[in-house]
């Protein structure tokens, strides 16, 4: 057990309380290598929320579905359920190995009838919209979820990977509580755009893989060490040009990027931290409308991430970590399915897509 004190932290401007720092549980059931052994992520579930960490996040896409059952068995008595925040997704599915967007309203409330039952919960606390349908006006789908929190299925919505002007257009429609991007030290496109929008409107920030999918706290030994089914090590061969392009771009310019962990680390020793501690404490002092949450399927990390809260850093350290990894160091695109990002999350607009 740790003995660093949980805060609760209010999420968005709708009455959303969670801990302050969350728990990401999709390599529980793969992408990080095979899905690990039930009883020892229902213990580090246990144990997270025995440390005061509540704020729990899956999606119907981890599995696919087997996180979400996971997660119902793990708060399955002991009055667990009324001491967590389940934030869970819909609309990205996979169509022969490839990601698919959906924003259908039939397959959004079809969603969210399964994830309900799957989780064993007459409500989801937070639902995002896991990636956004290029091809579905986001009024039309954000309509459909307004109409499931109407009904008291969900508490909340949040959006996850969407561009600042989808982000406004969603909550024309209906209040936008969280919404969830890719926000490390080595991945901060969204700081000119979508950080002032959340902020000017009110709605929470939930950086998932704030330790750069593990890169930040392991730098190259991680790579070296991933195992077989690891989706970081997985590669993709384009049939025409006969290109491999590994699913982490970044991990294939190791030779160049690993400079910006061994500055990290350096750091880290001075302060007397780990080097993911001082990755994950940079996220966290991005202010307290910011709730990360990393992923892990080990105590002992997990422990580690809870000693984040208590790494403290001057402005000065701020800057001099951000010299670290900006833009111009670091080399390679952050994932290999760029076009599933908010860079390109803009919808046709409802009166065209009506007039078609």
């Amino acid at each position: 057990m740790t003995s660093t004190v949980m805060p609760k932290v209010k999420l968005g401007s709708q009455g959303l309380m969670v801990s302050a720092l969350g728990l990401g549980c999709a390599g529980m059931s793969g992408f990080y290598g095979p899905p690990k052994p039930e009883p020892e992520m229902i213990k580090l579930i246990h144990h997270a929320i025995d440390s005061g960490v509540t704020f729990l996040d899956t999606s119907d896409a981890y599995g696919p579905h087997t996180n979400e059952i996971l997660i119902a068995k793990a708060l399955k008595g002991k009055g667990l359920r009324e001491k967590v925040q389940i934030a869970t997704k819909f609309g990205l599915r996979w169509i022969d190995g490839k990601p698919e967007a959906c924003g259908d309203p039939a397959y959004v409330r079809s969603c969210c009838e399964a994830s309900l039952k799957r989780l064993d919960i007459d409500c989801i606390d937070l639902y995002y919209a896991h990636r956004i349908d290029i091809r579905v006006p986001i009024e039309i789908t954000m309509g459909e979820v307004k109409k499931l929190v109407d009904e008291g299925k969900v508490k909340y919505v949040g959006l996850s990977e969407a561009s600042a002007s989808t982000i406004r257009r969603a909550h024309a429609v209906h209040p936008i509580t969280a919404v969830q991007n890719e926000w490390s030290l080595w991945s901060r496109d969204l700081e000119d755009e979508i950080v002032p929008t959340c902020r000017e409107l009110g709605i929470g920030i939930v950086p998932y893989s704030p330790i750069g999918r593990g890169f930040l706290a392991g730098g190259p030994s991680l790579v070296d060490n991933l195992i077989e089914g690891d989706f970081r090590k997985v590669c993709i061969i384009l049939n025409i040009s006969k290109k491999i392009l590994f699913s982490m771009p970044r991990f294939q310019n190791m030779d160049h990027n690993k400079i910006v962990f061994e500055r990290v680390n350096e750091m880290a020793t001075r302060k007397g931290c780990t080097a993911a501690q001082l990755a994950l404490a940079w996220v966290h002092h991005q202010g307290t409308d910011v709730v990360p949450i990393p992923g892990t399927t080990k105590v002992q990390n997990f422990n580690q991430n809870i000693g984040a809260l208590s790494v403290k850093l001057t402005p000065e350290e701020m800057k001099e970590l951000e010299s670290f990894a900006s833009s111009d160091v670091v080399k390679g695109e952050r994932h290999a399915y760029m076009q599933y990002t908010w860079i390109n999350s803009d919808t046709p607009s409802l009166s065209s897509w009506k007039s078609s």
